[in-house]
């Protein structure tokens, strides 16, 4: 299928009307069978760009499992929140929206998402509503995943913080309020979803601690989660072919079965 606006009608805060304006859902759909699982990529990239190697081929990975699979091409710079975090909303929104025409289970729709593209998917996780009064059919969806997976994650913009995901999401002087609201680890609620989290111990770009605060948070909220951390690996391994840390994928796989996203 080709890729879909996100917004067909304009989208709200445009800049301009370059393909960078218009945010689009790809969609690497599984077919036959019953209604399938679904997961939404969100590739990392500091709110800068997004990471090719974060994209397609994650999304090809997930269709193996048997998991219909969308890649997510949010906003990034000059764009700042709250446009990512709309894109990412919408993005969940729209999968559910045409769940019936794309054979999928409105009710497992996983948020994924690659160190910036972590910070954007918690945040999606932790930042949620179940359904706007809307003209637009799609707004009134509920925009929760029902499950989050986590790679490297930017979790904190104040504690352990990667200061250029920050930047270019909120301005190099945004308010420590600001920051704090949009801190993964503190917004945990018990209504946020399961997650499986994974990161490497010497991460030189994102500290593995936003990985373990955001962990320690859904522990005290007694959310299920599992997390995975390798013993070293450069920043941005993706599905980390070839690399010890490459076990996540069959680890992922197997919480995936374990939470009914895989027949």
């Amino acid at each position: 299928m080709p890729s879909l606006l996100l917004w067909p009608e304009g989208t709200p805060g445009a800049l301009g009307q370059t393909e960078e304006d218009k945010p689009t859902l790809v969609p690497y759909l599984v077919e036959g069978g019953g209604p399938r699982a679904a997961v939404i990529v969100c590739p990392g990239g500091g709110y800068a760009r997004r990471a090719a190697h974060e994209g397609e081929p994650v999304a090809r990975w997930l269709n193996g499992l048997g998991i219909s699979a969308f890649v997510v091409h949010y906003r990034v710079a000059p764009y700042r929140h709250p446009q990512p975090w709309m894109d990412a909303q919408r993005a969940i929104r729209t999968v559910r929206h045409n769940a019936e025409a794309w054979n999928i289970d409105p009710s497992r729709v996983g948020l994924l998402g690659f160190s910036a593209g972590g910070h954007l998917a918690s945040t999606a996780g932790t930042q949620f509503d179940y359904g706007k009064e809307a003209a637009d059919p799609i707004e009134r969806l509920s925009s929760r995943p029902d499950l989050l997976i986590l790679c490297y994650p930017v979790i904190s913009l104040t504690e352990m913080a990667h200061t250029g995901s920050r930047d270019n999401l909120l301005g190099e002087n945004a308010e420590q309020e600001q920051a704090k609201q949009l801190s993964g680890e503190l917004l945990v609620t018990e209504q946020t979803p399961p997650a499986f989290i994974w990161h490497t111990a010497d991460d030189a770009s994102v500290p593995v601690e936003n990985a373990l605060m955001f962990a320690a948070a859904l522990r005290k909220k007694q959310v299920p989660f599992e997390l995975h951390v390798y013993e070293s690996g450069r920043h941005g391994l993706g599905l980390a072919e070839e690399h010890p840390a490459g076990a996540w994928t069959e680890a992922c796989a197997a919480w995936l079965t374990q939470r009914g996203f895989r027949a």
